[in-house]
């Protein structure tokens, strides 16, 4: 294990290891889920969509293959509207002025989750009807 002064540590967070690491790493990523529900209508909104769409696909007559893309496409639109969530979070943060590059990386973020929920709908209408 190598281990470096402060002065050469990439960030001041990072002096964790082992299973301290991964439990603060579960810590904050609890708070990060707590965050985005309180905080963010439309996870709150897939969330319940996830609360109706993955009991039904572990109802569906379909594959094992199948149900995992079904509960998988539900789960990456929710890990897209987190990533998308940081992003507006972010720009926020350095600046509420209204700059080119924040819309560009607000639309960008957006856009995936458009791309996300499109795929959803693409795979449950493939998995369902195919």
């Amino acid at each position: 294990m190598e281990h470096r002064s402060p002065e050469t540590r990439e960030s001041p967070f990072k002096g964790k290891t082992g299973l301290m690491r991964v439990w603060n790493a579960f810590r904050y990523s609890l708070a990060g889920l707590s965050a985005a529900f309180r905080h963010e209508d439309a996870f709150r909104q897939e969330c319940i969509l996830a609360a109706i769409l993955i009991p039904v696909a572990m109802l569906l007559p379909v594959e094992a293959v199948g149900k995992a893309m079904l509960v998988g496409s539900v789960l990456l639109l929710l890990i897209v509207e987190l990533v998308n969530s940081a992003i507006e979070a972010t720009v926020d943060r350095v600046s509420l002025e209204r700059h080119r590059l924040a819309k560009r990386a607000k639309d960008i973020g957006s856009a995936a989750v458009l791309i996300a929920l499109l795929n959803l709908v693409a795979v449950w209408g493939l998995v369902i009807l195919g």
